[in-house]
């Protein structure tokens, strides 16, 4: 008998009766949003911080039981961090920059020698900078524009407020925090009130979300929506619904925009989409971790072997910032051991249910392209899948595990030709621009020697990069949950090539014209960050920083740290 949960029964589509009924709620509910105030807006999203608060822990115990995660464990305590702590800080920066009328202040911000404005979004204070030491985040702004915010709140000002809108939001099915801070950037920086339809993978948690957000669903600006693909179907195609938002795959995009099968693929030849609704969308990636050769300790090899890992690892792989291809240098001298270190990192990790419906064909069809793969870790349960690495991948133009996202446990190995860090720099960025499927994210790792030694050389390699977000020697996860950066693909894919989509979320400052965000961490971090899948204490970690974040103080700073220490 296995320690995994079983999880809750489904829930009923909703009737397509009701779903009439809740837009037409919500288009009556329009002018009222689009007329409320920022300080109104921000008392209605504090409001959702305390009922949020009062269903964190069901939130994430719920979270868990879907996945098949144990009580107590580091999938437990997961739910937290990437979920209800997540919610919570995106609650808290949106109500502060509505406070400040929709432009809070910058940390910093300056021009390249190109031109180009970057803006500093973290850290914004003392707490920051004493929970996330050494840790920054800037906003590169898209070139040519300013690094203004709030545009909507200043057109209001100005007297050129819009309609607003009603945005049907199909939610993601892998991580609880998408759907709800979907909506929040719909509903605070597009004006937008929202019709959440969740995934079926994790629909069991719409109920929870519905009384995390009761403030919002009272006030007639959020409904939440139930079914499969003729509920969203109808949602989409509803003539109530004037935009659509969606977190997925770009098979599913382009299902909404051109039509299924043949009749899409006409449509997308044609330039005739089915709809003609405006679209966002954030569709995942096959996400480059770009290791940049050097002389490492035996600490750093290790610390970095266990970050790789835990970026795979990390909600049992089913993330679109999930470490995918892992690239080395041919001529490093430390490539084969960290390697092996990464195989050892990952065989230490507990494996997990492999809970989305489409893991396991996914995990046959990539291994029956690399037939040799090596597989780490222990299937307990028959719903468990290995973590698994496949060695040996070409990096010629149609290499499948270069342009397929392998949404389970799988990440790819690939060796670059390159004699020393200068050289693989100026191998390794085209090719992830140019070879690699996606935009959505990517990691760097470097040590502070080699990066002083290229003089300048790694900052261009970030500027080169066409990545919605970069993690210099830290994970993109972070990009994702600190919510202070943009979140979504890098701009200018056309409807007919869509890839990683179209727009951003988060973005808790309010940029109006962010190209991407770069996120900066420190080469070794102590104590174990708490995104690593050793993490001993992430499930009270995950907890007590959820609850800081509802009401954050520096007296609090200490209590934190303590359970940070014990991971």
């Amino acid at each position: 008998m296995n320690s995994f949960p079983q999880p809750p029964a489904p829930l009923d589509a909703t009737a397509l009766d009701t779903v009439d009924a809740m837009l037409t709620t919500l288009d009556e509910a329009k002018p009222r949003w689009v007329a409320l105030g920022p300080a109104e807006r921000a008392a209605l999203l504090r409001r959702c911080m305390q009922t949020t608060l009062d269903v964190a822990d069901e939130w994430a115990d719920t979270g868990r039981r879907i996945k098949g995660y144990p009580e107590g464990s580091n999938g437990h305590g997961e739910e937290y961090l990437g979920g209800t702590l997540a919610v919570m800080r995106n609650l808290r920066l949106f109500a502060e920059a509505l406070d400040a009328g929709g432009a809070p202040a910058l940390p910093k911000t300056w021009q390249r020698d190109d031109g180009q404005w970057v803006a500093r979004v973290f850290p914004q204070g003392l707490i920051d900078r004493l929970l996330f030491t050494g840790m920054t985040c800037d906003i590169f702004i898209e070139p040519g524009e300013p690094p203004t915010q709030g545009r909507i709140y200043r057109d209001k000002r100005a007297g050129k407020g819009g309609e607003g809108g009603v945005c049907a939001v199909l939610g993601a099915g892998n991580q609880s925090s998408i759907p709800p801070m979907d909506v929040l950037y719909k509903l605070v920086v597009d004006d937008e009130v929202c019709l959440l339809k969740m995934n079926p993978v994790n629909e069991q948690l719409g109920p929870v979300l519905e009384r995390a957000f009761a403030p919002l669903v009272d006030a007639g600006f959020l409904r939440v929506a139930y079914g499969g693909i003729e509920v969203g179907k109808h949602i989409t195609d509803h003539a109530l619904v004037t935009s659509i938002h969606i977190t997925g795959s770009a098979r599913a995009h382009d299902a909404i925009i051109w039509g299924p099968g043949a009749e899409g693929e006409q449509n997308k030849a044609a330039g005739t989409p089915r709809i003609d609704k405006a679209i966002t969308s954030e569709l995942g990636c096959v996400s480059p971790v770009i290791v940049v050769p050097g002389n490492w300790s035996d600490k750093e090899l290790a610390f970095q072997a266990r970050q790789v890992a835990s970026m795979l690892a990390y909600n049992c792989g089913f993330n679109c910032n999930g470490a995918r291809l892992i690239l080395t240098a041919s001529g490093w001298s430390q490539r084969a051991r960290f390697e092996q270190m990464v195989k050892d990192a990952l065989a230490d990790t507990p494996t997990r249910i492999a809970y989305y419906p489409t893991a396991q064909k996914t995990w046959e069809t990539f291994t029956a392209k690399y037939p040799n793969p090596t597989t780490l870790g222990t299937a307990t349960d028959e719903r468990v899948l290995p973590w698994t690495v496949l060695e040996g991948v070409g990096t010629e133009d149609g290499e499948f595990a270069l342009h397929e996202e392998p949404w389970c446990g799988i990440m790819s190995f690939v060796t670059l030709e390159a004699d020393d860090a200068s050289t693989f720099l100026d191998v390794a960025v085209p090719f992830c621009n140019d070879k690699v499927w996606g935009t959505l994210s990517c990691n760097l790792l470097v040590d502070p020697r080699t990066e002083k030694a290229l003089a300048g050389k790694v900052d261009q390699a970030i500027a080169d990069l066409r990545y919605g977000a970069v993690a210099i020697n830290c994970w993109s996860g972070l990009n994702y949950g600190l919510v202070n950066a943009t979140w979504g693909a890098f701009p200018g894919h056309p409807l007919d090539d869509i890839e990683s989509g179209q727009g951003v979320v988060h973005n808790g400052l309010l940029l109006d014209h962010p190209q991407k965000s770069v996120m900066r961490a420190p080469f070794l971090i102590a104590p174990t960050p708490a995104w690593f899948t050793d993490h001993k204490n992430n499930l009270e970690l995950g907890r007590a920083m959820t609850a800081f974040e509802a009401a954050p103080s520096v007296f609090k700073v200490p209590g934190i740290a303590m359970r940070a220490l014990k991971g």
